[in-house]
């Protein structure tokens, strides 16, 4: 219960952080009132296929990670090496979306084909974006918290709770779209575009915090309070020497 938990929590903030992918945002300009109107199709017909779509696309997520979940609960692995391995991943993720190692994502740099836009109906190219945005891993993967939503809901051992995560991965992903849903305007959109750009910076570091605070969690519950310390800890020092970044990437979002 307590990793299903964690693995939910983790899906969400990649859910929101992931809005930030040339998709996510892509879709926030596409998927509009206006636009849809220019279209000759309706907005909430769309968005809804869009959200449908990408509950989908987290359901896919889901099969593939319960049929591990399946495979783990053969293992009958004690709560101690569950939760020990959810520590070190959740740790790892957060040193990887703060850029520790030298590189922080975006990975898997695609984006979706907006050709659909012209060759086919509203209900094919809102659902078809909505699986793909809602899988998470066929588009940009903007935090490694992604695979870490997949690893968790893993190590929970249970096929229906691994399920359950990744549809609400993708349902999370899939409902940002109506963000969009008052924009009727150029002047709109821009001032939408522009808090997000705001909120960038703000909202990676949040979800470094999110990580590390499942980290410190997981490794509380596998080897006690002193371990979730000793993880605090590391994660602080190796997360400080690139809080600059993050600083310098705040300022630029906002005098951009």
């Amino acid at each position: 219960m307590a990793l299903a938990l964690m693995a939910l929590i983790v899906a969400g903030a990649a859910a929101v952080r992931s809005t930030w992918s040339p998709c996510g945002l892509s879709m926030l300009s596409t998927v509009t009132p206006m636009a849809e109107k220019a279209r000759g199709h309706r907005y909430g017909v769309t968005a809804t296929w869009f959200v449908l779509g990408a509950g989908l696309g987290g359901a896919t997520l889901g099969v593939a990670a319960a049929g591990l979940a399946a495979a783990v609960s053969i293992l009958s692995l004690p709560a101690s090496a569950s939760f020990g391995a959810a520590a070190a991943l959740a740790a790892l993720a957060a040193l990887v979306d703060a850029g520790t190692f030298g590189r922080r994502p975006p990975f898997f740099r695609r984006q979706v084909d907006d050709a659909w836009l012209a060759k086919y109906r509203a209900w094919v190219y809102g659902g078809g974006f909505g699986w793909q945005i809602g899988v998470g891993l066929a588009t940009y993967i903007m935090t490694a918290g992604v695979v870490l939503t997949v690893a968790l809901a893993v190590l929970t051992a249970s096929p229906l709770a691994a399920f359950g995560i990744g549809v609400a991965f993708g349902l999370a992903r899939g409902l940002v779209v109506l963000l969009g849903a008052r924009l009727r305007s150029p002047a709109a959109l821009g001032a939408l575009h522009a808090r997000l750009d705001a909120l960038e910076a703000p909202g990676r570091w949040a979800v470094v915090g999110v990580q590390a605070t499942v980290a410190a969690v997981a490794a509380a519950l596998a080897w006690g309070p002193a371990a979730a310390g000793g993880v605090i800890i590391v994660c602080a020092v190796a997360l400080a020497a690139r809080l600059p970044l993050g600083l310098r990437d705040r300022t630029a979002a906002r005098t951009a």
